[in-house]
């Protein structure tokens, strides 16, 4: 093929691909600006705030610099993948399983029981459904918008951290498979019969290639030495497993969070020991592009308009968020043994404002519920709008004291 045969190929992109390009091109000047603004702040807004802030000016509802299309969208959907696999590495099962796990999925419950009753009192002309999708959004928590932000601030290994990281997994996972049974299309056995079929899949996905590394030694070896070279294996294969899983868990008409975090306990069981190389080039690839444009555009999504017109609603749902999901978890944490081991007020104080910082749960329930006539697209932008809300404004609250700050050593990104 000729040169003069290539030209009209490139001539002829559409008008989709070059407004994706456009859009992706203000959203990679929003992740250049954003270390400069967060430096700027000596460090008072974390990365994520300055992301959503910027996604939000940059979106359709202000300057109307870029859209969120289908090729946007795909960037979106491996960036909130990629979160959620990252969270699941850092959650250890065995704490799920002890005390402090069981105690934080006890309160979980209590919210949404709590959220439940109170939803179907200011909408009882509504449907059991529309409730059910209001309370699982008041009730979630933002484990891998977290994740970050614990990780700059040097608390990820910390009593509070490993706090926040169980209550984190918990907020995710439980409105998540709140979800899957509660505002089906199915009936919930049926539900519950997909759930375990997607588990099931998830558990063949991650034996029988695990199998097939340590039995074949030319598998191994070529995975082991493509490691450190251009090949790059050990991520390649990472990709392939989220992937795989996020198809799963959309094929079996489930949320994609699912497959992300069944991928990223796998990846957490099945990683080799003290490959640190691996863990920093997983972290970069994410944290580097893919995250980034996932908060961007959570912010592109807020729809200002629908938010100013109704601002009282909005500090209601803040007000509603903040008191029933942060309110329970620092009772259960003043008054009750739940094994996390806090014992200042004020570190009590911000595993509450953490537990209730929440998006990514929101986006997806509210989603649903306006796919599904639940709930009216108006009350849907100003649920996503006061989770956005929330993560400008607790983890800024929940922030360590200076001289705390300093004493902690950082921690690598």
């Amino acid at each position: 093929m000729t040169v003069m045969e290539l030209v009209p190929l490139s001539a002829s992109a559409s008008p989709t691909s070059d407004t994706a390009l456009l859009s992706m091109f203000w959203i990679g000047c929003v992740l250049v600006v954003s270390p400069v603004l967060v430096r700027a702040s000596r460090g008072l807004l974390p990365d994520v705030v300055v992301l959503l802030a910027l996604g939000c000016l940059i979106g359709p509802s202000v300057l109307a610099l870029a859209e969120v299309g289908p090729g946007v969208g795909l960037v979106r959907e491996l960036g909130l993948g990629l979160l959620f696999l990252l969270a699941g590495t850092e959650i250890d099962p065995a704490t799920l399983r002890a005390r402090q796990g069981r105690q934080a999925a006890l309160t979980w419950l209590l919210c949404l029981v709590l959220a439940l009753g109170l939803a179907w009192a200011l909408i009882p002309d509504e449907s059991l459904a529309a409730a059910i999708v209001l309370a699982i959004a008041v009730t979630s928590t933002a484990l891998g918008t977290l994740l970050p932000i614990l990780k700059d601030r040097g608390q990820l290994d910390s009593p509070l951290g490993t706090s926040v990281l169980t209550h984190g997994a918990v907020g995710e996972l439980m409105p998540v498979l709140a979800m899957a049974l509660l505002l089906s299309t199915r009936s919930t056995w049926v539900s519950a019969g997909v759930l375990l079929a997607f588990f099931a899949v998830a558990a063949l996905v991650a034996v029988v290639p695990h199998r097939l590394v340590m039995r074949v030694p030319g598998i191994r070896a070529a995975l082991v030495e493509g490691a450190d070279t251009t090949a790059q294996t050990a991520i390649r294969v990472t990709f392939w497993l989220l992937l795989t899983l996020m198809a799963a868990a959309s094929v079996f008409e489930l949320d994609v969070v699912l497959g992300a975090f069944a991928a990223g306990f796998i990846v957490r069981a099945v990683r080799p020991r003290g490959f640190e190389a691996y863990e920093e080039r997983l972290e970069g690839a994410a944290y580097g592009f893919f995250v980034p444009v996932f908060f961007v555009t959570s912010g592109m999504n807020v729809d200002v308009e629908a938010v100013v017109e109704q601002p009282l609603l909005l500090v209601a749902l803040l007000v509603m968020i903040l008191a029933l999901r942060g309110g329970p978890v620092w009772l259960r944490e003043r008054f009750t043994r739940t094994g996390s081991g806090l014992t200042e007020p004020a570190d009590r104080l911000r595993l509450a404002l953490y537990s209730a910082t929440g998006l990514p749960i929101i986006v997806a329930v509210t989603e649903l519920g306006v796919a599904r006539d639940l709930i009216p697209g108006e009350l849907a932008a100003v649920l996503v709008a006061a989770g956005a809300v929330t993560v400008l404004v607790f983890p800024f609250l929940a922030r360590p004291a200076p001289a705390t700050s300093a004493a902690q050593p950082g921690t690598r990104r």
